[in-house]
């Protein structure tokens, strides 16, 4: 599977990784232990089986449009099969604009009922992962926001990358100017 994400400016980038650390450190799940070198705070738009010559245009030309501002609204927990503790965005129309691009690329050149339904547009809710368990409900009852810093009230999302899964590549696309 490849995903097909947004990385954070630097700053945003080093808040999240503080909670991460904080999250760790009060034992909670974390994405700080996520062993991969790869692992960066990231906004998932979207997952495909792979990359087509087709999806690849559409992302370079996404990527053009880079960096995008966006606003952290706040902290949220999802129970969808696993548990997730994030920071949700405020999904403008801009973002919105821009995650529907990036979907119907994908959804245009990928075999019918391999997308994730969490990505659909109307479905998908714009988050950065702070923690993420298969333990239901562990993030519940738990004074979790008093642990982590203020997040930033905005965030550039600079880069477009996507992940393989399976094997752990990375392709990366940037604006180029």
């Amino acid at each position: 599977m490849r995903t097909v994400e947004l990385l954070l400016d630097e700053a945003a980038d080093l808040v999240v990784r503080e909670a991460w650390r904080r999250l760790a450190d009060a034992g909670l799940p974390s994405q700080a232990r996520h062993p991969s070198p790869t692992n960066s705070p990231h906004l998932t738009l979207a997952a495909c089986p792979e990359l087509t010559a087709p999806i690849r245009w559409e992302l370079a030309e996404v990527a053009a449009s880079l960096p995008l501002p966006a606003r952290i609204t706040g902290l949220v927990r999802f129970e969808r099969p696993t548990s997730v503790l994030a920071w949700s965005l405020d999904l403008d129309s801009v973002l919105a604009g821009l995650h529907r691009r990036v979907w119907e690329a994908v959804a245009s050149d990928s075999p019918p009922g391999s997308l994730s339904p969490f990505h659909e547009p109307g479905r998908w809710s714009p988050h950065i992962t702070l923690g993420r368990t298969r333990r239901a409900g562990a993030f519940a009852g738990r004074r979790v926001p008093e642990l982590l810093p203020t997040p930033p009230l905005s965030v550039r999302l600079t880069t477009l990358r996507s992940f393989d899964t399976e094997t752990g590549a990375l392709e990366v696309w940037e604006n180029p100017s």
